[in-house]
């Protein structure tokens, strides 16, 4: 019997839409980053199975100040004595710089608001953010309370906090309220508690409130959080006196998107965490969303521009793993196995380098990688999928050999077969075992020895034009003396073989260039000769490029079979 079995969709019901008249955001483009507020010492700490110590702490705040965050929300210092040692720390060693802001939660409870109050005593700034469930469900099942007495409890805990904040005289205290579970309230319930906190603590101009709208669990299509957003600040009374922040969890996977369009739906402000960690499915990917921004020319106001080392941090930090296909971080995404993208990224970035400007285009990499501190060295990586394109840019970029077009078919299809039989990716420096065993070292049957060439140059008895080439090869073990003229060092050497030798062959096509520069520089060249109809490559290396060009046809004939 098997065990995937249908499964019964009647159980859930759709997300309600939102009746709004005159939609704006659908037609808006985001032109500025939000405020960023990053949450990874609470939100994303306590969804931990083994939480940060406070040292570890330590390190990711120093992380977090460096990468441009001035709001950072660094715990819940009610809820354990680490939270509050953590946050005393921060304060008493003088770990925050001037133009950074430290955020903490509280429950709308008296005695916790009391305690977090306790833990920024000395602060020179910070935001105390209040939360409460609001949720329909919450306030049936878990609470069972009406809307009053939660309107009732969250008043009491305004009033609580706006009392406190004149004991602190000389700390800038903003305050942030939370209805927790707003994608599960009702629009109009969620405007009147927002509207009841407004009316205790008394925003203005120069002393906005942040009235947060978290999607505590992702419930709808990000479209639909848009317009949840654009209601609200257009009902909320006295907007200007409020910044508008919202915080997208990620349970139906959309938390980028739910954020990018509650930006366009009028959200000042964004909560979340580096790559998304919080609890259940997580929290909104700072790290993606920042990222998008900067890839449409605008500036994130955050500094990624070494990804692999946040990366790294935030490992250690946390015990987490980032995904090697995260957007913009894995270790996979600056990489295409598909010939067909190997093949167009090799093109568009010989075309950037050719450019005029430095505006980024290269088909299947939306931002330049050197910009987020990764490199192109592994942009391609070979397998059994993997195209001609994309071995001739390995090629290429690791080892300096540009392969002639003519030749990517023949060598591509051996890359493939290798990786077929082995099975797995093969790493560039196999790649060049490869290349090195089939086109530089093979010596049988023929092995080059020696060569003298000349021109009319050198002996006046050569005709004007033409080369003369003699020497000796190793044929089959035996050494054997050549000689032979024609029109240049390839086509006197071709009719000198010809006389020590059976083979029937050509020279169909030539390339070359230099691999190194300097005194010692080397040549390579490629040499493409028909036998029978058959064109196979030969490669020679060689400080001389007529040398190299013998020993090129020379490696071409030992791969005929």
């Amino acid at each position: 019997m098997s065990t995937f079995q249908s499964m019964n969709a009647k159980r859930y019901q759709a997300y309600p839409k939102v009746e709004l008249k005159n939609r704006q955001w659908a037609d808006k483009v985001i032109t500025q980053a939000p405020i960023w507020c990053s949450v990874d010492l609470r939100d994303g700490n306590q969804a931990l199975s083994i939480p940060m110590s406070v040292e570890e702490k330590i390190v990711m705040f120093d992380v977090l100040v460096k990468l441009g965050f001035k709001e950072i929300e660094v715990g819940f210092p009610s809820a354990s004595d680490i939270e509050f040692s953590f946050i005393r720390k921060l304060i008493e060693g003088n770990y925050i710089p001037e133009d950074v802001t430290i955020q903490v939660l509280t429950a709308a409870k008296e005695p916790l608001i009391q305690k977090t109050f306790e833990s920024l005593k000395g602060v020179k700034k910070a935001i105390v953010h209040m939360y409460n469930s609001t949720s329909v469900l919450q306030r049936k099942v878990v609470f069972q309370k009406t809307k009053k007495e939660v309107i009732a409890l969250t008043v009491d805990g305004a009033k609580i906090m706006k009392r406190l904040r004149e004991h602190m005289e000389d700390s800038y205290i903003q305050f942030q309220y939370s209805p927790e579970s707003f994608t599960g309230t009702e629009l109009d319930f969620t405007l009147e508690i927002c509207h009841a906190v407004m009316d205790v603590w008394q925003p203005s101009i120069d002393n906005q409130m942040i009235i947060n709208l978290p999607s505590t669990v992702e419930m709808s299509t990000p479209n639909i959080y848009a317009d949840q957003i654009e209601w609200f600040c257009q009902n909320v009374k006295n907007r200007e006196n409020i910044i508008m922040s919202v915080h997208p969890h990620n349970d139906r996977g959309t938390a980028v998107a739910s954020g990018e369009l509650a930006i366009l739906a009028g959200a000042d402000r964004v909560e979340g965490t580096l790559f998304g960690n919080g609890e259940r499915t997580g929290n909104v990917d700072i790290v993606t969303m920042a990222l998008n921004i900067f890839s449409q020319g605008i500036d994130s106001r955050l500094k990624f521009s070494d990804i692999n080392k946040v990366r790294e941090i935030y490992e250690h930090t946390t015990r987490m793993t980032v995904h090697p296909r995260h957007p913009y971080v894995g270790e996979l995404v600056y990489t295409a196995f598909s010939g067909s993208h190997q093949d167009a990224i090799r093109k568009g970035m010989k075309a950037q380098n050719n450019k005029k400007d430095d505006r980024w285009e290269v088909p299947y990499l939306p931002i330049d990688p050197k910009d987020v501190g990764r490199n192109y060295e592994s942009i391609i990586r070979i397998n059994s999928q993997s195209g001609k394109g994309g071995v001739a840019y390995i090629m290429e970029q690791e080892f300096g050999f540009h392969l002639p077009k003519l030749m990517h078919p023949e060598f591509g299809r051996i890359i493939k077969q290798i990786s077929s039989q082995k099975g797995y990716e093969l790493s560039p420096n196999e790649i060049w075992e490869c290349f090195e065993k089939e086109y530089l070292i093979n010596v049988h049957p023929y092995e080059f020895k020696n060569c003298v060439i000349e021109t009319m140059n050198e002996n006046k008895k050569i005709k004007e034009g033409k080369s003369r080439v003699q020497g000796n090869i190793i044929i089959k073990g035996r050494t054997i003396s050549f000689q032979g003229e024609g029109n240049g060092p390839i086509d006197a050497f071709v009719k000198g073989l010809r006389k020590i030798s059976s083979v029937e062959f050509k020279v169909d096509s030539y390339f070359e260039h230099g691999l190194t520069k300097g005194s010692d520089s080397r040549a390579v060249a490629y040499v493409g000769i028909d036998i029978q109809n058959q064109i196979i490559f030969g490669v020679g290396v060689d400080e001389n490029i007529s040398i190299a060009s013998i020993k090129a046809v020379i490696h071409g004939l030992n791969r005929y079979k």
